[in-house]
């Protein structure tokens, strides 16, 4: 993981290798691109999830 990026959630900045405290990064990434799409990133999953989670929720109240 030392050679991978973050993305630093304080700053905005990426950084190589885990720099900043762990509450304050976000990663590993394998590329600085894709550590600086963090947030979209981040975003994305978040949906996924939710999307995940509603299906599931769905599911065991016997929806189609």
């Amino acid at each position: 993981m030392a050679d991978s990026y973050w993305y630093n959630l304080k700053t905005g900045e990426v950084e190589y290798g885990p720099q900043s405290p762990g509450a304050d990064r976000a990663g590993p990434f394998d590329t600085a691109e894709e550590a600086g799409r963090a947030p979209e990133i981040l975003r994305e999953r978040s949906r996924a999830w939710d999307d995940d989670d509603a299906r599931e929720a769905e599911w065991r109240e016997g929806g189609a």
